[in-house]
């Protein structure tokens, strides 16, 4: 029986769900190699921290301390003895330490803690501290918000280090200096400091002019190391103290990692790139005593490599999977022979695999039974010189003999990738359930080909980026049944300035979804609260360049629109203000384009904690302008 499409997504929209799928958080291995912790979530238990046998993956132990608590970093001490972890409370953060069955509080902070780990000796942890936060960290979070005199109070995340004794310190006391924001740290093998990456003044918009900065573990002096001209992530020390690695590269947002693996002294000098020309985007890093150990994205394939200064990167795996664990995406034994990560993809339920990084293996099998919700392809094409990537996500009962609506989904950055995630039955696979098809592609300026390919959409945003995923709609729809007559676009972020700027460019897509949207990058360089982020892609500011940011600029072209939008924006989104929504609404008004926009109340970036009410009025707006023809 055919039904209505209109009858279909309402249906969808109740999101039924499966048995729950079991999730592995904060993946951590114990040096050793032997054992894996990770916070788990599943099976009608609340969530809890699992110890498992790293061989087999027999539950060891369970650590649930605090029944009101959520957890999170998860650390072995250096000798496999311990393990650290943060139990947060209604604002307040203790610091805990489990040998075997006995857990007990080492510190507490009131605010926000993260990122524990012990010192070499194992006698002391340091963590990252918030003290009176206003806000959660990072700048997708919900901002705090701007009333009375702005800018002159800032939240400041600052090391401290405390010792691990039998007293409990009840008030943690920042080790660094006051108004110096610490992204990441990492200790010096002797113990006597930290080797940070760090800015002045307000964390959320000065990571991208972050530098390479020396921490002293018992004056908190700091000395600089480099000030690289890329965006830096994940700072590693050698086990011999001498050498500092990080992951330097073209990167829109923290956290989302990529690029090439650089080392400089730990002394200072000058940065070296030992990953030069690799078409290979390096995505976390460890340095084992084994040697350097990178997690890897290559088109559709993650993986691990090992890295030695003056040689092209040795291969340990590769598969097309997603690939996480708490610091980092694969974790690592301490000789750097053994490796942990959660791996899933399109239609694979996590399992934790470890052992041999040339063997990796499951050893867990909670999510055995769970069923796929869609059906999955790599798919590849070519356009302008370049060799683009994308994934094509199909409902399970679809019809090859039938053609089907699709929507294509841009993932945001612009310096980001699509990569497999488990699709759980309900909410995430809507879209699938609805009857759509899904293309998550992966332009030039995306992650997965190395830096020059990263690099290809500078001072061209919506260009060559836009046409590379045009050209990957023909070549899907050479592949799979898709009506050209029915294509939707949707994105947030950058995904969100791409749904609005092609509704300038094109007409080829019938109705059009933009989430948190930038829609005029003039007016957004003075009111968003990350602004350094775009000196590396538009090469000056839009003081020193206004045709640049004009001529990128959907209302300066809005003459051109034509599609039907849909806007939503979060109120205290910090990234990309709701003005710029509200700007691009009103334009599209003025053009008599059929728009709706909902701002939500004191949400963030994206709006994470409205996604159920996102994706019901995707799908009704969808199903409205993607109609079948004769209907």
């Amino acid at each position: 029986m055919r039904l209505p499409l209109a009858l279909l997504l309402a249906s969808a929209i109740a999101f039924p769900a499966q048995a729950a799928v079991h999730r592995y958080v904060g993946l951590t291995l114990a040096p050793s190699g032997g054992e894996v912790a990770a916070i788990e979530l599943g099976g009608g238990e609340r969530p809890g921290i699992v110890v498992r046998s790293a061989r087999d993956g027999r539950v060891v132990r369970r650590i649930d301390p605090c029944k009101t608590c959520s957890y999170s970093g998860l650390t072995f001490s250096p000798q496999g003895d311990g393990l650290a972890f943060l139990a947060r409370d209604q604002g307040i953060v203790t610091l805990m330490i489990a040998r075997g069955d006995d857990v007990r509080p080492v510190a507490t902070v009131e605010g926000l803690a993260s990122t524990p780990r012990f010192s070499p000796d194992g006698k002391r942890v340091a963590m990252l501290i918030t003290l009176g936060a206003t806000k959660d960290v990072g700048a997708t979070q919900a901002g705090a918000r701007q009333v009375g005199e702005i800018g002159v109070a800032n939240d400041e995340q600052r090391l401290a280090v405390v010792p691990v004794g039998d007293a409990v310190t009840t008030r943690v006391t920042p080790l660094s200096p006051q108004g110096r924001y610490i992204y990441e740290y990492d200790w010096t093998p002797d113990g006597s400091g930290l080797v940070v990456t760090s800015a002045l003044g307000n964390g959320d918009a000065n990571w991208w002019v972050a530098t390479i900065d020396r921490v002293d573990a018992t004056t908190g002096a700091v000395t600089g190391i480099a000030k690289p001209l890329t965006q830096i992530n994940m700072p590693r020390v050698s086990p011999d103290g001498k050498t500092v690695a990080y992951i330097g590269g073209l990167m829109s947002d923290f956290g989302s990692i990529g690029g090439d693996v650089w080392t400089v002294p730990l002394d200072g000098g000058a940065p070296t790139n030992q990953t030069r020309g690799q078409p290979i985007t390096f995505t976390s890093l460890a340095w084992t005593k084994g040697g350097l150990r990178a997690a890897t994205l290559q088109n559709d394939q993650m993986g691990a490599v090992a890295i030695e200064p003056g040689r092209a990167p040795r291969p340990l795996f590769a598969k097309p999977v997603g690939l996480s664990a708490g610091d980092g995406r694969i974790a690592w034994s301490a000789k750097g022979d053994i490796a942990a990560s959660v791996v899933e993809d399109f239609t694979h339920a996590p399992a934790v695999y470890a052992g041999s990084p040339t063997a990796l293996r499951p050893i867990t099998h909670d999510n055995d039974a769970v069923q796929p919700a869609v059906q999955a392809r790599s798919v590849t094409w070519t356009n302008e010189g370049f060799t683009v990537q994308g994934w094509l996500l199909s409902p399970l009962n679809a019809r090859p003999d039938a053609k089907a609506p699709m929507i294509v989904q841009v993932h945001g950055g612009p310096s980001a990738a699509s990569t497999p995630r488990f699709i759980e039955k309900g909410l995430a696979s809507a879209f699938e359930d609805a009857g759509y098809y899904r293309f998550l592609p992966n332009p030039r300026g995306s992650y997965g080909q190395g830096e020059a390919f990263t690099a290809a959409n500078k001072r061209d945003f919506g260009g060559g980026d836009l046409r590379d995923i045009l050209a990957g709609i023909d070549a899907v729809e050479k592949l799979a049944p898709v009506d050209e007559a029915r294509l939707g676009l949707t994105g947030c972020s950058y995904g969100g300035f791409m749904a609005m700027w092609a509704n300038t460019q094109t007409n080829r897509f019938k109705a059009i979804v933009a989430g948190a949207g930038l829609s005029d990058w003039v007016s957004y360089y003075g009111t968003n609260g990350i602004n350094t982020w775009m000196i590396p892609f538009f090469g000056k500011s839009v003081y020193d360049d206004y045709k640049a940011y004009e001529d990128v600029s959907a209302v300066y072209h809005v003459k051109t629109a034509r599609t039907p939008t849909f806007i939503y924006v979060g109120e205290r989104d910090i990234e990309v203000p709701p003005t710029q929504s509200v700007e691009w609404w009103n334009a599209l008004k003025s053009q008599d384009v059929p728009t709706s926009l909902v701002i939500y109340p004191d949400a963030g970036h994206c709006v994470p904690t409205q996604a159920a009410d996102v994706m019901k009025r995707q799908l009704a707006w969808f199903g409205k302008y993607l109609v079948q023809p004769d209907r």
